[in-house]
């Protein structure tokens, strides 16, 4: 699925290479974090009360980008907004090097383990929809149900040809990464170019150049190549609890909704419960563009 991937993700490479062109600002205060729960990946604030549901933001984003779907939520549904340390501000910990995704996956199945969860819902948004299909797949007695909001089981499709594998995909994404983290400062970042194809809400888009420019570069860097080549197309068969893909028709795409809806379900093929949604009139940040069409869809997968 190569030719669809790349209209639907290409903001979010843009929002991954953004992230490297200066330091982090000072880490963000996260005075009501779960203290009962530390680690050096991952942070969680819970909030609500009801069927728990964790909520894991995207790459180099901030929890705060839940706020909108929490607040609708939160009389309903107890809320875990993860935060990813290295993005938005806080500081990078564990995740200064190596891999993030995976880990990160790891760290919220302790945090499931440890909280005493019954079996979340977890729902995750761009790379933290990765991060979701990680945590289903690999941790499947402690998930209850996934959603994954706008993102392949495999990123790599965007940057290589037909039949790319994640061992194929090593060059280019080791290329990438030195390419990002060797950027001079203040070159004009492609976020700045591509923030209109990300959200429609106008007043949305300076936050995500902020908190992209507030990231920490290797974090962010190690994070878009760790999913360059992660292929979870071969674990999708292990999601066996009801599972939700959202996405949307990215704009200027040359390719008819007919082909992009063909192309997002042969790559899903193998997730035996998984239940694909077009959402309409958004782009990838679908929690700003249709927060009212997103709070029915996490409703219909509680329902589940």
């Amino acid at each position: 699925m190569p030719a669809m991937t790349r209209f639907l993700f290409a903001a979010g490479a843009a929002l991954a290479i953004a992230g490297c062109d200066r330091a982090p600002a000072p880490p963000a205060d996260d005075t009501t974090a779960d203290q009962g729960f530390t680690s050096s990946r991952i942070s969680v604030i819970a909030r609500g009360t009801g069927p728990d549901i964790i909520l894991v933001p995207g790459l180099n984003s901030h929890r705060d980008f839940w706020n909108g779907l929490a607040d609708s939520l939160e009389g309903r549904y107890r809320l875990h907004l993860v935060q990813v340390n290295g993005f938005a501000g806080f500081p990078p910990g564990a995740n200064a090097e190596g891999p993030v995704s995976a880990p990160a996956a790891e760290e919220i199945a302790r945090y499931i383990s440890e909280s005493g969860l019954g079996r979340p819902a977890v729902i995750g948004h761009s790379m933290g929809g990765t991060i979701a299909m990680m945590l289903s797949a690999r941790h499947p007695d402690r998930v209850g149900r996934v959603m994954v909001v706008d993102m392949p089981p495999f990123l790599g499709g965007m940057f290589g040809p037909p039949g790319a594998t994640a061992e194929t995909m090593r060059p280019v994404a080791d290329s990438m990464r030195t390419a990002m983290l060797t950027a001079p400062p203040g070159t004009p970042t492609m976020l700045e170019q591509m923030a209109p194809s990300m959200t429609m809400v106008d007043s949305m888009r300076p936050a995500l150049i902020r908190y992209s420019r507030e990231s920490h570069p290797p974090t962010t860097a190690n994070a878009f190549r760790e999913l360059l080549v992660t292929d979870l197309r071969p674990e999708l068969p292990r999601i066996t609890v009801p599972m939700t893909v959202l996405y949307v028709v990215p704009p200027n795409s040359p390719l008819p909704p007919a082909q992009l809806e063909s192309a997002m379900k042969e790559s899903y093929a193998g997730a035996p419960t998984a239940q694909l949604i077009r959402i309409e009139e958004s782009y990838h940040f679908i929690q700003w563009d249709q927060p009212g069409r997103l709070v029915a869809e996490v409703d219909a997968l509680m329902r589940r």
